[in-house]
């Protein structure tokens, strides 16, 4: 545990407004450190938009410009413009709340300002990586030359580099010279009161952002495979794919409300005969957690790092989903068979108080340099 204070600065790719894995880890801990006694902010990627509301009034959250170099002269003219400046305001940033260590939450843009600031200042740095790696649907690591070396230059400069899985520091050591690492997971809010929102119960539940590696689409084609299901399929969430997602889906039983809030997200789970996570890559899996809270029994993709912390049979269906028959299969199974979404749903529930958030923040703490 950490001996004193410290002043952290959570630097995210992404916070509020945006709703997602990552914001939500971010807030999460932004919140349980700060309990613990911590100064803390949260530094994030200026996209032009803000919350109506302070998400908590103990941490500043700084939206800091974060322009980068590209290949064609006028970016490159563009960023000649921008980028002093938005090294000014960084170091800015830095030099009014002086923070005791750099801790980068999925590396990007915000990644290769944090390193330059571990530089410029000898800040400790920490990395965390959700996944970002492989599980982004723009692969802009795939395409940006940058962004890998500046990762690559991040892992090597850390004091310490951590994933919510094995799954992602296994391809950080293949890929970017990763030397070691620590698996630090996600947590789940165990106080969150439910909203149930307006959905045709009973129903079969998924949600997140309707992105390509979510593999929304894999759980349309098994539903539509899937024999006298009975009930309908839900998707939450908003996102790139959803008009392709509704066009899939016309003319069966699947309904899209749309983005759901943290209450609603309880509310649906509560109301749902099973939680579906279909993903291609998914690094762990906060809807995992959510199901397991709400007590509904959960198929979950085995593609990512579900397997470290779940049992096939016991706490969840494993399944890849891009085996459309296996998934559909699985679906049909859990609806089938009330005593065994009985017994997934009371062991997934059993295992919801080994993932608080404060558990989480505190493995944070005894990592800080």
């Amino acid at each position: 545990m950490a001996s004193r204070p410290r002043r952290i600065a959570l630097i995210a790719s992404s916070f509020a407004p945006h709703i997602g894995g990552v914001e939500e880890h971010v807030a999460q801990v932004a919140r349980e450190l700060a309990t613990r006694g911590d100064a803390v902010e949260v530094w994030t990627v200026d996209r032009g938009e803000r919350p109506q509301h302070p998400f908590d009034e103990r941490v500043v959250v700084r939206y800091l410009p974060t322009p980068l170099p590209a290949r064609k002269a006028s970016n490159l003219a563009r960023f000649a413009v921008q980028g002093p400046g938005a090294r000014r305001a960084w170091a800015r940033a830095h030099e009014e709340f002086r923070p005791d260590v750099l801790h980068v939450h999925c590396f990007g843009p915000n990644g290769l300002y944090a390193l330059d600031l571990h530089r410029r200042f000898g800040t400790p740095m920490v990395v965390t990586s959700h996944g970002e790696t492989r599980g982004d649907d723009s692969s802009i690591f795939a395409r940006s030359a940058l962004l890998r070396r500046g990762l690559r230059d991040a892992v090597a400069a850390a004091s310490v580099v951590t994933a919510p899985s094995e799954y992602v520091l296994t391809d950080l050591r293949a890929s970017y010279g990763l030397d070691g690492g620590v698996v630090v997971p996600n947590g789940v809010d165990l106080d969150v009161d439910a909203a149930a929102p307006p959905l045709p119960t009973p129903y079969l539940l998924a949600y997140g952002r309707l992105g390509r590696m979510k593999g929304f689409d894999l759980l349309i084609e098994a539903f539509a495979r899937v024999t006298d299901a009975g009930i309908p399929l839900v998707i939450g969430g908003d996102g790139p794919e959803h008009e392709a997602l509704i066009e899939q889906a016309r003319g069966l039983h699947v309904h899209f409300p749309g983005r759901f809030t943290a209450e609603q997200v309880a509310g649906a789970v509560d109301g749902a005969v099973a939680v579906v996570v279909p993903s291609r890559s998914e690094a762990f899996g906060i809807v995992a957690l959510e199901a397991w809270r709400g007590a509904a029994p959960l198929v979950m993709t085995t593609r990512g790092g579900a397997a470290e912390f779940m049992t096939d049979g016991v706490d969840a269906l494993l399944v890849d989903p891009d085996d459309i028959d296996a998934l559909a299969a699985a679906l049909e199974r859990l609806l089938g068979d009330a005593e065994l979404r009985a017994r997934l749903a009371a062991a997934g529930r059993a295992r919801t108080a080994d993932f608080s958030w404060a558990s989480v923040a505190q493995r944070y703490e005894e990592l800080y340099p």
